[in-house]
């Protein structure tokens, strides 16, 4: 008998997680669910402090914080970039190391998708390529550019094969605090948003860690775990940062950070591992938040229980 009231909590608290989670939105805005951040920008920002304040248009690029829940019922990982991505189409590069392989430089024989953005990273035969920290290989990469009249956010996606020539597709596109429901590509499941309103955490001479993990608007994904290879527990690595309009540019945005230094430049010819500290950040799956979601759901039902 207590054998089968344990698992109908269990069953009960797994059904009010996936209430909670189902009842997550993505809008570009910051919520409560995702908890404290995982990585914090250390740099002022060289691509623009944006001041404009608006919902779509910003006229500077910046990554201020890094958040994220796992939704393991759902099978989703929710990923929120505090900050802003410059309404010129410049670029936001996110990859995602999840399985065994992959690859420490960019290979410049990946998908050609986003015209060839993702290879104009990569080895360009002359053993020059963006090389990631030690420990890092990545699996898959999620692009995001904006601009336009009207405004539009289009994204894109890659798998990243240890020996190259993976598949790509083009995610399709989405206007600024929508729901994050991508139209006029390849669908899988992929959710992404932006809401470019902030104007405030770092700015183009500071980075004050308080205002930055203040920011609560910016660049919110939801992406279904088999979209990144992953099939249960793990441990995800992922790099972001800016880029210019042509993958060519290499900003110093990027999470985690770069110590104050200037902008990177050529992507080419960046080698994080010589850049001291990560570049790069984790997520456990399952991750805290769920644990913790889990925990107050067997506890809401024991008092529930205790009421009766």
């Amino acid at each position: 008998m207590k054998r089968t009231v344990k698992w109908s909590m269990l069953a009960c608290a797994a059904a009010w997680i996936t209430a909670s989670a189902s009842a997550q939105t993505i809008d570009g805005t910051r919520d409560a669910i995702y908890g404290s951040p995982i990585v914090v920008q250390d740099t002022p920002t060289g691509f623009g402090d944006s001041n404009l304040g608006q919902v779509d248009y910003a006229n500077g690029s910046e990554l201020d914080a890094a958040y994220a829940y796992v939704d393991m019922t759902g099978q989703t990982l929710y990923l929120f970039l505090a900050g802003n991505l410059e309404s010129n189409f410049n670029k936001l590069e996110i990859f995602f190391d999840t399985v065994a392989g992959g690859q420490n430089r960019l290979r410049g024989d990946n998908s050609g998708v986003d015209f060839g953005g993702l290879n104009r990273m990569g080895d360009d035969g002359t053993g020059n390529g963006l090389t990631f920290d030690s420990g890092f290989e990545a699996d898959y990469w999620i692009g995001i550019t904006g601009g336009g009249s009207p405004y539009a956010l289009y994204a894109n996606w890659a798998q990243l094969l240890t020996g190259g020539g993976g598949p790509g597709h083009y995610l399709g596109t989405t206007s600024a605090a929508s729901d994050g429901t991508l139209t006029g590509g390849t669908d899988l499941g992929i959710r992404v948003t932006i809401n470019n309103s902030n104007t405030g955490g770092v700015t183009s001479s500071v980075a004050d860690p308080i205002a930055a993990t203040a920011v609560t608007t910016g660049v919110e994904l939801a992406i279904p775990f088999s979209a990144i290879g992953i099939s249960g527990a793990t441990v995800i690595k992922i790099s972001a940062f800016i880029n210019g309009s042509g993958h060519d540019y290499l900003s110093n945005q990027v999470l985690g950070g770069v110590g104050g230094l200037g902008n990177l430049g050529e992507p080419r010819n960046v080698n994080f591992a010589n850049i001291a500290g990560d570049q790069f950040f984790t997520v456990v799956v399952p991750e805290p938040a769920s644990l913790l979601a889990l925990g107050a759901g067997l506890t809401a039902l024991a008092l529930r229980r205790r009421r009766r």
